[in-house]
């Protein structure tokens, strides 16, 4: 498996195939280019040196200066190459934000006319209206995630997500999340425990980002549980840190897949099969509040068998 994996990475034909570069644009067969100038140019060098003694100083300058101007212009087309991904990265970015705001308008319109409707302001509504309205409303919802989650991605990738730290009960916050999330779990016949260790110190961070990644975690926990399951929660100190863990008794994450699964807009093939409602985002925001708070994240899973998500957070100091 290992072999196999570097020889996908030694592959640059489909890494620029994938990053949809021209082979003059792509760093990777650069970078390989420039690899094998620099060893030519030691193998040249040293058979100067060894076999074919170079008399005329002027010879030797005139060989360094064109291998030198080889590798510059090399440099030149990478910098190019990378400087146009920047820019390609912050033009996606502005999009994405851009483009959330201009949804939220509308979307805000839509459901007050919801609410509205739902009130009963124009007379009384009969059993099937109110399913639909209903319908309508779990996609309100699930469409102002959506437009959440990609502002907060795109404010991440601009270095503009704040975070007002302050000290909190993390304690009571996992509480108040497991509570929030009670009817999902038993609509899914999945059973959450918590522990948490006595007298725990406050944690120090943005307390409603920190809800962000609780609720994450504990969302994809319960929603990738195929049938009845448990999920443990555990909260303990950790030296100068808080440690959370969450184990569930889910799916499980594929091997192949694990490598990838903070990417944005990365679902694995199990999540594809058994949940088909995600964006992908919920792993990638998660990680990035937890590593701009000062803490880390990591997880492990087998497939068929579960997963366990662990997180840091800094004590109050």
């Amino acid at each position: 498996m290992g072999f196999k994996l570097i020889l996908e990475e030694l592959n640059v034909f489909s890494k620029c195939k994938q990053y949809r570069l021209s082979i003059w644009q792509c760093p990777q067969f650069l970078f390989l280019i420039m690899g094998l100038v620099i060893i030519a140019t030691a193998l040249v060098t040293y058979g100067l040196g060894t076999r074919y003694y170079v008399a005329d100083p002027e010879t030797v300058s005139l060989i360094v200066f064109i291998i030198t101007i080889v590798l510059f212009v090399i440099t030149f087309s990478i910098v190019r190459s990378m400087e146009g991904l920047a820019e390609a990265s912050k033009l996606k970015s502005e999009f994405i934000g851009i483009v959330s705001h201009q949804i939220r308008s509308p979307l805000s319109n839509l459901k007050w006319a919801y609410e509205l409707l739902i009130s009963e302001k124009f007379g009384e509504l009969g059993q099937k209206q109110k399913e639909y309205l209903k319908i309508l409303q779990e996609n309100f919802d699930r469409m102002n995630e959506l437009i959440n989650n990609l502002l907060m991605v795109s404010r991440i990738e601009e270095g503009r997500l704040p975070l007002n730290k302050a000290q909190f009960s993390l304690t009571k916050l996992i509480e108040e999340v497991i509570n929030g999330s009670k009817i999902l779990a038993e609509a899914s016949n999945v059973v959450v425990k918590f522990v948490a260790s006595d007298s725990l110190p406050p944690a120090f961070a943005d307390r409603q980002m920190v809800r962000v990644v609780v609720e994450n975690l504990l969302d994809n926990a319960i929603r990738y549980i195929k049938e009845n399951g448990q999920i443990n929660v555990i909260l303990k100190n950790d030296g100068d840190n808080l440690l959370f863990e969450i184990k569930d008794t889910g799916v499980g994450i594929p091997k192949d897949d694990q490598k990838n699964i903070f990417q944005k807009f990365f679902r694995s093939k199990n999540a594809l099969k058994y949940q088909t409602q995600g964006s992908g985002l919920g792993l990638h925001i998660t990680k990035s509040i937890v590593n701009k708070s000062g803490g880390k994240i990591w997880f492990k899973s087998k497939e068929g068998e579960g997963t366990t998500f662990w997180f840091t957070l800094p004590k109050n100091k």
